[in-house]
């Protein structure tokens, strides 16, 4: 058989088992004769004087740092636009030891211009010189950088973070409202891989990874685009409480809480807030706790936390140490339900007003979700019958639908029932902007995530701190792989 080729045949599986063990390896559904290296090659590959240019002033930080040289190629003649150009950002940490030769492998598939390394060049600059750079040299007549600007595609090689990441630069172009939003595929090379479940694209990537990459490649080229909502958090506290927040949340000058909701005599009179965005979710309670436990180990103890395996097992330990599967003293104030701190108030779809929400008794976790996938692929909103849906107001869930879902876990057993999907979690709400109020008294801290990243929130027992949630006003574009 021709080097080149690799030939591939799945069928539609006929049982819910192997169904399942496909689509963890992204392949669900899908029929391959065979992808060819080099049709491939000029399916993606950009024009050498564009892929040269945009180097050039991503390198220097500059997008006008453009030679004169290649704004005229071939003596003026521009060449033919690529079907699908594409560019990939890889984590080369992601994926253990596949991540540098994984890196290697696309840009033998591709070129070496096309594949950013996120620890060499971050999305933010890519945006702000690499496509600004493509812009300027479409401006100047060239038809071949307008059709590469216009189809460019972007795949992502890391977990949910790093996905995260290169959607909230790309979320900049947003703001001018005329430049066209490049899509989104991923490659999971992460541990929870949500996201990537979410659109098609599969829990982990496959063991036979060399072969899968071109095939990934080749789906990315032709699958359809899908949209995903994206949620604004602010975090408003006291002033002079201490906190470190995850890189995505940053501090900001302006409290910008929605005023149709009065804080009262709760709200600091000096406020310190934060701002950053999520996609998958927020989590507030022991799930954040254990969260928080375990990435602190892992910072100061890397050598424990060698890969997936490793990693769910440390958590697990956490999970039984920390009281979250069970309660050895009920009158420790950090293990008792947080219906003693919290406050949760909700606006409804095409609601102005807001309302407060009652929290569950003796529920010790509380989530806001907006993708279908949560905890490596599991599904805690299930999958509820009209009948239900009626009776609580609530409409069918999905990614796009400018609704995040809001339920809670009382103990880690129930979680686990949960995660295994023999049991929904506990329904509390479905809505299009969110309020929690937490308020300290015996509780001195808090615990959040968002979106994998968690964190310690001081509590003030004078004046409460508000997480506030709302849908930003633009969607990403992700490809869909299934």
């Amino acid at each position: 058989m021709d080097a080149t080729k690799e030939k591939f045949v799945a069928t539609r599986p006929s049982t819910v088992d192997s169904s399942t063990a496909m689509r963890g390896c992204g392949l669900a559904n899908l029929t391959w004769v065979g992808v060819d290296k080099e049709e491939l090659r000029q399916r993606l590959l950009m024009p050498e004087y564009l892929r040269l240019a945009m180097r050039d002033c991503i390198k220097r930080k500059d997008a006008t740092a453009i030679p004169d040289h290649l704004l005229l190629p071939g003596g003026g003649v521009a060449d033919m636009a690529p079907h699908a150009p594409m560019v990939v950002f890889i984590n080369p940490k992601s994926g253990g030891r596949h991540g540098p030769v994984l890196k290697e492998r696309l840009q033998q598939l591709m070129s070496d211009e096309q594949v950013y390394d996120l620890t060499e060049v971050k999305p933010h600059e890519f945006v702000r010189y690499g496509l600004a750079c493509l812009e300027k040299v479409a401006a100047e007549g060239d038809e071949c950088a307008k059709e590469c600007r216009a189809r460019l595609r972007i795949m992502v090689a890391g977990g949910d973070g790093t996905v995260g990441w290169v959607l909230g630069c790309l979320g900049e172009l947003n703001k001018d409202g005329s430049s066209h939003i490049p899509p989104v595929g991923v490659i999971p090379l992460g541990t929870g891989n949500d996201l990537s479940r979410s659109f098609g694209w599969g829990g982990s990537f496959p063991f036979a990874w060399r072969s899968a990459v071109k095939r990934t490649l080749h789906r990315a080229s032709m699958g359809p685009v899908a949209r995903l909502d994206s949620w604004k958090i602010l975090v408003s506290m006291p002033s002079g409480e201490v906190v470190d927040p995850p890189y995505s949340l940053k501090a900001v000058e302006e409290n910008e809480l929605d005023q149709g909701l009065e804080a009262g005599v709760d709200a600091p009179p000096v406020a310190k807030t934060y701002e950053g965005v999520f996609y998958n979710y927020l989590s507030i309670g022991m799930d954040a706790q254990v969260a928080y436990g375990f990435h602190h180990l892992r910072n100061t103890k890397p050598y424990l936390a060698q890969g997936p395996i490793s990693n769910k097992l440390i958590y697990s330990g956490f999970s039984c140490t920390q009281g979250w599967f069970c309660t050895p003293c009920v009158s420790d104030p950090g293990l008792r339900g947080l219906r003693n701190i919290l406050k949760i108030h909700i606006k409804k779809v095409n609601c102005s007003q807001w309302e407060e929400i009652a929290v569950p008794k003796n529920v010790r976790s509380v989530v806001a979700l907006n993708l279908q996938s949560y905890g490596s692929g599991s599904h805690p909103w299930g999958n509820l019958k009209p009948e239900y849906l009626e009776k609580r107001g609530f409409v069918e869930a999905h990614s796009d639908d400018g609704l995040i879902e809001i339920f809670a876990f009382k103990h880690g057993w129930h979680a686990s029932f949960v995660m295994t999907e023999l049991i929904s979690a506990k329904h509390i709400a479905q809505a299009a902007a969110v309020r929690f109020e937490l308020r300290g008294g015996d509780w001195k801290d808090a615990f959040l995530q968002m979106d994998g990243e968690p964190w310690k929130q001081p509590m003030n027992p004078e004046y409460s701190t508000f997480v506030e949630i709302k849908k930003v006003p633009f969607q990403s574009l992700m490809i869909d792989g299934a």
